[in-house]
């Protein structure tokens, strides 16, 4: 079968070392998926993700044909809560009314936000 960069294929994780995943996409062709594409987040332990004997479907972030090795991403499919709460942010952002931003704004509410945290501090 040809690979192509991009491209969401299933394999079989056949084994597991502190720096990735190695898969078999099938009987001629490899690929590793390095533990920094694994997940979003910080990842101490790939087995905490996946296991020997494990499918997986992963997309193909680079393929070398002439060796039959590609390098491959679990997170590249996951829906990443850190980029749907940045795009939610942005949408949410745009629908404010406009609003002067930079430390002009800040210094003219810093009175307020002294006199409430002084009135908390009192209760």
């Amino acid at each position: 079968m040809t690979y192509q960069t991009g491209q969401v294929v299933e394999g079989k994780i056949t084994g597991i070392q502190p720096y990735g995943a190695f898969v078999a996409l099938d009987k001629k062709t490899s690929g590793l998926i390095h533990i920094s594409e694994i997940s979003d987040g910080f990842v101490r332990d790939i087995e905490n993700y996946v296991r020997v004997g494990d499918t997986v479907k992963v997309k193909i972030i680079d393929f070398d044909p002439k060796m039959n090795q590609a390098r491959l991403s679990l997170k590249a499919l996951q829906k990443s809560r850190v980029r749907n709460r940045r795009k939610n942010n942005i949408h949410q952002k745009a629908s404010l009314p406009s609003m002067k931003i930079g430390f002009q704004s800040i210094a003219s509410h810093m009175d307020q936000w002294i006199a409430e945290a002084e009135k908390e501090i009192l209760k």
